[in-house]
C-alpha cells in the first residue's frame, strides 16, 4: 500500500512543477484559455483512473471489499468501492483548478467540502452498511457548506398566465429556496444510488447527466450573455474533470464488471451533479436531466417506505437456461419494470435500453428547458 501511494505522488511530482508554470499566465488569459487548462488537467485524471483503479482493486480484494455478482450467478468476488479512485483524483483535480480561479474561492471550497464529506459517507456505508435513517440525516449535514456559500438569486419566475393574477413577475423564497437546495442534494445522491444493480448502470446514467450539464452550460457561458458568467463556468470547471474519471471508471465497471463501484461512487456522483446544478444557478434545468431517477424513486416508494415488502437487493432473476435477466412484479424499480413491459433481456442489453433512456429523457428535458418554457416564463 505504501508503494503505491509513493508511487502516486512521484508520478505526480512533474506535473506540480509544470503547473507552478501554467498557473501564473492562464489567470489573466480568456476563458477559452482556462477551460483548455481544465480539459488538460481532466485528461490527466482520466489517464491516471485508468493506471490506478487495477492497481487498487486487489487491495480492495484484500481488505475484503468485494461483492458477487449476482445477477451473472458468480462465485468469484469482485473488487468493491473502487468509486473511491475515481472520487479522489476527482478531487485532486479540482483542487489543482484553484489557482486560476481564485475569484470564486468561498463557492468553490464549499463544493469541495461538500463533495468530500459525501465521498466519506459512501465510503462509510460500503464499509459498515449504514442504516438509511443515517444516510439521509447525514445527506442533509453535507449539503449546509453548500447552502452557506450559494449567493445566487433565491427567486421563481411566476408563469406569464399568473403575472397578472399575482401582480408580480417573480417570488423571492429566500430561506425556502435554500431547503429546496437541500432536498436536491439529498435526492440526487440517493436516486443515483437506487437506480442500481446492473453492470455500468451507476457509472453511466451519471456519464450521460453530466454530459447534459456540460451542454447547457456551455450553452449559457458562450451564447447566453445576459445569464451570470461566473456560474456557468465554475459548472464547467466541475463538471469536465467528472466526466473524464467516471468514463475511466465505466471502462471496468461495464458489462463484464471488473470492479464494482460501490456507495461510494453513488453519493460520490450524485453530490457532483447537486453541487453543480446548484453553484451553476440552475438547479431547475439539473431536475429535468434527472427524469427516469424520478420514475425510478416514484415506483420505489411502496418499498422504500415500507408499505410493502422491500428485499436487499432488488435486483431482476436471472434465468440460467438462457441467461438473459427477468423481471420481478415483487421488486419495484424502474430496472425490473423495462424487463416487465419489454420482455427478457441480457444483462448489457438492458444496460443499453436504460441508458438509451436516459438520453431520450435528457433530450426531452432540453426541449422543455429551450422551446416550451418560452412559452410559459
Amino acid at each position: 500500500m505504501v508503494s503505491v501511494v509513493a508511487f502516486f505522488f512521484i508520478s505526480l511530482l512533474p506535473l506540480f512543477l509544470s503547473l507552478f508554470v501554467l498557473w501564473s499566465n492562464i489567470q489573466e488569459k480568456n476563458v477559452q484559455s482556462q477551460l483548455g487548462f481544465v480539459f488538460g488537467i481532466s485528461t490527466l485524471g482520466f489517464i491516471f483512473c485508468i493506471k490506478f483503479i487495477p492497481i487498487v482493486s486487489p487491495l480492495c480484494l484484500k481488505a475484503k471489499l468485494s461483492g458477487f455478482d449476482i445477477n451473472k450467478g458468480g462465485s468469484e468476488p469482485i473488487p468493491e468501492s473502487l468509486g473511491l479512485v475515481t472520487a479522489t483524483i476527482y478531487l485532486i483535480c479540482v483542487i489543482m483548478f484553484q489557482p486560476v480561479f481564485a475569484s470564486m474561492l468561498g463557492e468553490y471550497n464549499a463544493a469541495l467540502m461538500s463533495i468530500c464529506f459525501m465521498t466519506l459517507l459512501g465510503f462509510a456505508d460500503d464499509v459498515l452498511d449504514l442504516r438509511w435513517s443515517i444516510k439521509i440525516a447525514l445527506s442533509f449535514l453535507a449539503s449546509l457548506p453548500l447552502l452557506v456559500a450559494y449567493s445566487g438569486p433565491t427567486n421563481i419566475i411566476v408563469p406569464k398566465p399568473l403575472v397578472a393574477l399575482l401582480g408580480m413577475s417573480s417570488i423571492n423564497l429566500s430561506l425556502l429556496y435554500h431547503i429546496y437546495m437541500s432536498f436536491i442534494s439529498v435526492f440526487c445522491t440517493n436516486s443515483i444510488n437506487i437506480l442500481a444493480g446492473i453492470n455500468g448502470l451507476e457509472v453511466g446514467q451519471s456519464i450521460i447527466i453530466g454530459i447534459s450539464i456540460f451542454i447547457h452550460s456551455a450553452v449559457q457561458l458562450f451564447y447566453v450573455p445576459e445569464t451570470q458568467p461566473q456560474a456557468s463556468l465554475l459548472s464547467l470547471i466541475l463538471i469536465v474533470p467528472f466526466i473524464f474519471t467516471s468514463t475511466a471508471l465505466f471502462y471496468y465497471n461495464r458489462y463484464p464488471s471488473r470492479v464494482f463501484v460501490g456507495d461510494t461512487f453513488t453519493y460520490f456522483a450524485g453530490m457532483t451533479l447537486a453541487v453543480v446544478g446548484i453553484l451553476g444557478h440552475c438547479s431547475k434545468t439539473l431536475m429535468l436531466f434527472f427524469i427516469p431517477q424520478f420514475l425510478n424513486f416514484f415506483i420505489s416508494l411502496p418499498q422504500l417506505f415500507g408499505i410493502i415488502p422491500c428485499p436487499r437487493h432488488r435486483l431482476p432473476r436471472l434465468n440460467k437456461n438462457t441467461m438473459k435477466l427477468e423481471g420481478l412484479s415483487t421488486n419495484w424499480n424502474l430496472v425490473n419494470l423495462f424487463l416487465i413491459l419489454f420482455g427478457p433481456m441480457t444483462e448489457s442489453r438492458l444496460c443499453v435500453v436504460i441508458l438509451c433512456f436516459q438520453v431520450l429523457c435528457n433530450c426531452i428535458g432540453f426541449l422543455i428547458r429551450y422551446k416550451i418554457s418560452t412559452y410559459f416564463f
